[in-house]
């Protein structure tokens, strides 16, 4: 489902009973698109996809919202246009994956402030591990459960039927099985701990402004677990960043924790289990879209992490 800015705009000037301003596409992922207005003064932004539970969840995510974890307000969730509509308030600045080199170095200090606000979250109103939902609520009872998941093709998932697909595809599911059976003997070293994560933060779903994270959105894919999570996220996307290239992430990573005091058990071995599971986690989802070319480079990354 794809919306034209004319659409957007008749949905705003019925939704507020008068016409927005400056109404104009910001992006699109998957499942939405953003459109940016202008209303009253203020600048907002509208979203518009067939899954009004990834709403909700970024309505439910601005309460962890800090001064390093800046999460904008979600002001409205309804239907609207065949489909739901989520109204928020604009965050300003530029998008992390469009930073240069000289950029994305200066704000390495800043990310790692950010992963630990989300550390730092009180979660014990909530229950579970994996992906939560509106309530609070994940569905595994461990974390390694939800981490072992990542090989069932589950009817309730977007992306069921991957797994036929993935079998049936030009490389197969041979590294796929290699890379989950490591998986699996690595997930034996992972903590109980429950920590919130974020699990998408690239993707342009970080702001920068100033030397400074200015907003994190879109909290559709967050899961409750290990905080080392999210950085392994940017660890095993970095290839695809050239201005990721000269940045050690986990280096980086060791000397921050180490001037905060933090003490990380097993943490090489738990970052090599959470890439694993990420680029898992890709071939499925590529494979269910029928990215060949992306399934198979996920596939030759995922496995060299592995046999590493």
């Amino acid at each position: 489902m794809r919306f034209k800015t004319e659409q957007v705009d008749a949905f705003l000037n019925g939704h507020y009973g008068q016409p927005a301003e400056s109404v104009q596409p910001l992006g699109a992922g998957e499942w939405s698109q953003a459109f940016a207005f202008r209303r009253a003064g203020k600048d907002y932004v509208v979203r518009l996809g067939t899954h009004g539970e990834d709403f909700t969840k970024d309505q439910q995510a601005a309460q962890f919202a800090s001064s390093h974890l800046p999460i904008p307000r979600v002001l409205e969730v309804g239907e609207a246009l065949g489909g739901y509509f989520a109204i928020s308030e604009r965050a300003c600045g530029h998008m992390l994956d469009d930073l240069d080199a000289a950029g994305m170095r200066q704000i390495v200090p800043a990310v790692l402030q950010t992963l630990d606000a989300a550390r730092a979250v009180n979660l014990s109103s909530s229950r579970g591990y994996g992906a939560w939902d509106a309530s609070g609520v994940a569905p595994h009872p461990s974390w390694r459960e939800y981490l072992l998941t990542v090989a069932h093709d589950a009817r309730a998932r977007r992306i069921h039927g991957w797994r036929a697909r993935l079998e049936n595809s030009r490389i197969g599911a041979g590294p796929f099985e290699a890379a989950y059976k490591r998986l699996a003997e690595l997930s034996h070293v992972c903590p109980t701990d429950r920590h919130l994560v974020h699990s998408d933060l690239l993707n342009h779903n970080v702001l920068v402004a100033d030397g400074r994270i200015s907003a994190v959105i879109d909290w559709a894919n967050s899961l409750y677990g290990d905080f080392l999570y999210d950085l392994a996220w940017f660890i095993f996307w970095s290839p695809w960043y050239p201005a990721m290239q000269d940045i050690d992430w986990q280096a980086e990573a060791r000397r921050h924790y180490a001037t905060i005091g933090l003490m990380v058990p097993n943490f090489a071995e738990r970052l090599r289990c959470y890439q694993i599971h990420i680029g898992l986690d890709a071939q499925a989802y590529n494979a269910f879209i029928g990215r060949q070319v992306q399934l198979e480079i996920n596939a030759r990354n995922t496995l060299k992490i592995a046999q590493g």
